[in-house]
């Protein structure tokens, strides 16, 4: 192989498709990133047999082939070139020679034939979907993932597609988080997308008007996002029957300014930390919200003046689940939902049911 590339295209390939690199593993290959150079074209995967990701970028190739090199050592390299144009040679011993301007490298590779083949699965159905909104969704989804391997299921978010609507779920025995989009599209089905998965695929979305390709398989899934692919198995098994955990009464309806609480919620953080986990108290009554907090630290309280329609309430949060759901809210205002001191607090927008999020409750002592 001899080929000739921009160094800033290569580090970005390079330094993306190297989050699904394997940093210890079983097979020594898999620490390293395959390098195909063919038709004018230099493709560069990672795939740690969880998730693949694989880019293409402009080479000038003035002969084929394909090495596999140390993901770490060759980043490294690159990211300290000199200049923008890289000339990168391998040799039958499968040597690889990095030159750029008066810098060269020789690092030692493997042979292609040590790596394992990213996933190939016949297509079933796909979705395309503009690219901030999918970043959107995920974002304000994908905190809600369990990371407790006993359930694998929801160790990834539900992604159901019925006709024009296209939802997000995410639950982890704590809080649930539910997203819809209205998309142009007559598919129905459902699938179960690995959270780690979501991450990476989040990690090369931007704010931008682009189509993101979603192509579904019956045991994988490929994200197209610009000229990257994140190819994934999906998680096997039966999702929580989400819509039966809705409440259909609210005994307790509270619309409020969004970032006042949190940042309350913030203040009562304070005597919180690793080792200690008390609730924060909230007493919703006579159109105030009373916050408390008290732990071996010490003790915090607070007043938030809003409108409350229905039964008063006193209810206890674990405030870091109460802060992920209210700061992926991404609206000014929001509508809190309480149905007594044992139900889920729900979240969701004033109007509109673009979102929804769940937070259960976490059982209050007496203050005495």
């Amino acid at each position: 192989m001899k080929i000739s590339c921009l160094r800033t295209d290569l580090a970005n390939a390079v330094s993306n498709v190297s989050r699904a690199v394997s940093t210890k593993a079983a097979i020594p290959a898999l620490e390293g990133v395959l390098i195909k150079a063919y038709d004018n074209k230099l493709n560069i995967s990672g795939y740690n047999l969880e998730i693949g990701i694989t880019t293409d970028i402009e080479a000038t190739i003035q002969a084929e082939g394909e090495i596999v090199v140390s993901a770490k050592l060759f980043l490294d390299i690159v990211r300290r070139l000199p200049e923008e144009i890289v000339m990168i040679e391998t040799d039958d011993r499968m040597v690889t020679y990095i030159t750029c301007g008066h810098v060269d490298y020789q690092i030692v590779g493997m042979s292609s034939v040590e790596y394992p083949d990213l996933p190939s699965f016949e297509q079933t159905d796909s979705i395309t979907v503009n690219a901030k909104i999918l970043r959107e969704m995920i974002r304000q989804t994908v905190y809600a993932v369990s990371e407790n391997t006993a359930k694998p299921i929801y160790t990834g978010s539900l992604f159901e597609i019925d006709n024009d609507n296209f939802r997000i779920v995410a639950v982890d025995g704590y809080r649930m988080a539910i997203r819809n989009e209205s998309v142009a599209s007559e598919s129905k089905t459902s699938f179960v997308v690995p959270g780690k998965t979501q991450q990476e695929v989040l990690k090369l979305l931007t704010d931008d008007d682009e189509n993101v390709e979603i192509i579904i398989g019956q045991r994988h899934i490929t994200f197209k996002v610009k000229n990257y692919r994140v190819i994934s198995r999906l998680i096997e098994g039966t999702f929580l029957d989400y819509n039966t955990t809705i409440p259909k009464e609210a005994k307790t309806e509270i619309v409020m300014n969004t970032r006042s609480i949190i940042n309350a919620i913030e203040r009562m953080s304070l005597l919180n930390n690793d080792r200690v986990q008390s609730p924060v108290r909230c007493n919703f009554a006579d159109d105030e919200i009373k916050l408390s907090c008290a732990s071996a630290v010490g003790k915090a309280s607070d007043v938030l003046s809003v409108p409350i329609i229905g039964d008063p309430v006193e209810i206890g949060f674990n405030n870091r689940y109460m802060l992920d759901a209210l700061k992926n809210t991404d609206t000014d205002e929001i509508k809190l939902i309480l149905n007594g001191p044992t139900a889920p607090m729900i979240i969701k927008p004033v109007k509109g049911d673009s979102f929804l999020c769940f937070v259960l409750p976490m059982r209050l002592a007496n203050e005495n």
